[in-house]
């Protein structure tokens, strides 16, 4: 077996919690709700009709939360897509080249299911570079179960004590802890760098290409990096994507 890097997308890869946030404010906003800021943000990276159904005081299959679902969904793609490649984090589509030149297999795990995941990846130029892409809804539990990175690494035929997990929020690291993943957290996504490196990240990097610094070198510079407390390329067939009707977007 060999080792692999697998990704989240929302904050990780694509500057998309402000243009999410904004979106599920606005909807939940429309039907009658008037959540913080900061209770509107903490559900970027979440499954959406649970989000949606905390936002709006309702349970997760009522009406009223699918409704919201469906307008969040139809804007989806005006309001957060459009944007395209201009959603990517600076250092993203270099450091995915880096990697893929190093000879090495890349993965997602998002709590997104397929359809928006795989339109965002498309639209932002970067889906090629992944050999599978495994959502919230290909699985029978997602974050911060382990279940969605062990999908993953089978799919890229990895051993998890050789690979490694980036994401930016503390479920990004809890998951991919209990697969026995190692961890790179981003303190420029979701969460905050404290929040990050007591979730037990490895390493805590202010920007995408410290991210692959710690990847190809095992050792962060030390410049980009917050310590951890205490303590192009040719498009490839994806496996594991089949999607299913049910699931996050957020």
């Amino acid at each position: 077996m060999t080792s692999a890097f697998v990704f989240d997308i929302d904050g990780t890869l694509a500057d998309t919690p402000s243009a999410i946030a904004e979106l599920i404010g606005d909807v939940v906003r429309g039907l009658g709700a008037d959540p913080s800021h900061a209770d509107v943000l903490a559900t970027v990276g979440k499954p959406l009709e649970a989000s949606l159904a905390g936002l709006l005081g309702t349970c997760v299959h009522d009406t009223v939360t699918a409704e919201a679902a469906a307008r969040y969904r139809r804007r989806f793609t005006t309001d957060v897509l459009s944007r395209g490649p201009e959603l990517l984090l600076p250092g993203v589509a270099e450091g995915l080249d880096r990697l893929r030149s190093a000879g090495r297999p890349l993965g997602i795990a998002t709590s997104k299911i397929y359809a928006s995941a795989h339109a965002l990846l498309d639209a932002t130029g970067i889906l090629n570079r992944f050999d599978t892409v495994i959502c919230h809804n290909m699985v029978e539990r997602g974050k911060p179960h382990p279940d969605m990175a062990l999908r993953a690494l089978a799919d890229l035929r990895a051993q998890a004590s050789l690979s490694w997990y980036v994401g930016d929020t503390v479920t990004d690291m809890t998951m991919a802890r209990a697969a026995a993943l190692r961890t790179v957290a981003v303190s420029y996504g979701v969460d905050t760098a404290e929040a990050l490196a007591a979730a037990g990240a490895d390493h805590v990097v202010a920007d995408f290409p410290s991210v692959i610094d710690v990847l190809l070198r095992g050792t962060p510079l030390t410049a980009r990096v917050t310590p951890r407390a205490t303590t192009r390329v040719t498009t490839r067939t994806l496996t594991g994507t089949s999607p299913e009707p049910t699931g996050a977007l957020s």
